[in-house]
């Protein structure tokens, strides 16, 4: 990659995405930024000889394709691409309806999905570039109540890009995937999440103390998004991004419980575990 890179950026009219936006613009490079509504992109880091806002629905395939037709044909080439658009869909799974479950898959994994299957043929040709995914301690381990659908989606979103990494990898495409744990962002505002409609009973009591959790954290968490949008552009200048990156010390500390358990849960059975092969073998 050249020092000034052109990074497209989903999600990028608020939270971390102007965050994110706002470092890559301070580092040099130049940014498409992307939002449902492509003013609020400007309305949020001002008007920018190296920025273009474009619209962007990223459930939407074809808009996908229009926001890289529109980078290329803008800046020449790109070089990274940050899937940060998303949403939370909070509740339990019994009480969330389906077309809320199907709609957060929809957002956090098709997504990501729909705007790295448009992006790589242009990445394909140049033979370079980075797909950067933010996906959340949530695809690591899925702790605590109300997670069901967003752990799915971030689950998905582990699987895809690790299984993508090496089939880009011979064309000069790397991949990164970044799991935040809790950033001061605006996930848990009401623009970002939606809570299940409390509906059956033996879940009632649970339902207001998550709730009430859950809001209660809405602006006091521990991590800088502008500090996490910073360790971005630093990474993204290695030779060799990392292809995971855990983002917040309770990140790393979930990445190591999980380790640990997974660790053990191979053990707990090795015996019964190691038998299961033809005798002919």
């Amino acid at each position: 990659m050249t020092d000034k890179q052109v990074w497209l950026i989903t999600g990028a009219g608020r939270g971390l995405g102007i965050d994110i936006a706002r470092a890559a613009l301070a580092a040099g490079h130049a940014v498409v930024g992307t939002a449902r509504n492509a003013a609020s992109v400007t309305g949020a880091l001002g008007e920018h000889d190296d920025l273009l806002a474009v619209p962007l629905d990223v459930t939407d395939p074809v808009a996908a394709e229009a926001a890289v037709a529109a980078a290329v044909e803008r800046f020449g080439h790109l070089d990274v691409v940050v899937n940060n658009a998303g949403s939370f869909y909070a509740g339990f799974f019994e009480e969330l309806a389906p077309e809320d479950f199907r709609a957060q898959i929809e957002s956090t994994l098709f997504g990501p999905v729909n705007v790295t299957r448009a992006v790589l043929p242009q990445l394909r040709t140049q033979r370079s570039g980075l797909v950067v995914t933010i996906s959340s301690t949530a695809g690591i381990a899925s702790t605590g109540d109300f997670l069901t659908a967003y752990a799915a989606s971030k689950f998905g979103v582990e699987g895809f890009m690790e299984g993508l990494a090496s089939e880009v990898a011979p064309f000069g495409i790397k991949t990164m995937l970044v799991e935040p744990g809790f950033f001061r962002t605006e996930l848990l505002s009401a623009r970002s999440t939606s809570y299940a409609e409390a509906s059956i009973d033996d879940y009632a009591d649970r339902t207001r103390a998550t709730v009430a959790g859950w809001q209660s954290m809405d602006g006091k968490q521990g991590g800088d998004p502008a500090k996490l949008a910073d360790a971005l552009v630093h990474l993204v200048a290695l030779d060799e991004p990392p292809l995971r990156f855990a983002a917040g010390a309770d990140a790393v500390a979930l990445f190591e419980t999980k380790a640990r358990a997974l660790l053990a849960q191979a053990d707990a059975h090795r015996e019964l575990s190691s038998s299961l092969g033809h005798d002919d073998a």
